[in-house]
């Protein structure tokens, strides 16, 4: 099974539709997703890979996505300050 931890992702469906999160686990086929904010790190929101779209996050290197990907603990003042840079390329760039 591959594994999208570190993804940014757009939610297509359910109450948080339009919002962006991070991938922060998995658990069977879910994915955990957690923006800081509303859903925290401790208490991520499960998700189906058919209710996201993935977003361009290859080229953007944040050291808590990078935190993530290698399995270390992220917390969720670090997730909202990657979050927020990553907006802020969208528009910018």
């Amino acid at each position: 099974m591959y594994d999208y931890t570190g993804w940014l992702v757009r939610a297509e469906a359910g109450r948080d539709k339009g919002g962006l999160f991070c991938v922060v686990g998995m658990e069977g086929d879910l994915l955990l997703l957690a923006d800081g904010k509303r859903r925290k790190v401790l208490h991520p929101k499960r998700k189906k890979l058919g209710h996201l779209t993935p977003l361009d996050s290859a080229r953007f290197d944040h050291p808590a996505i990078g935190k993530l990907k290698q399995g270390e603990p992220v917390s969720d003042r670090e997730l909202r300050r990657a979050l927020a840079a990553f907006k802020e390329g969208i528009t910018l760039g």
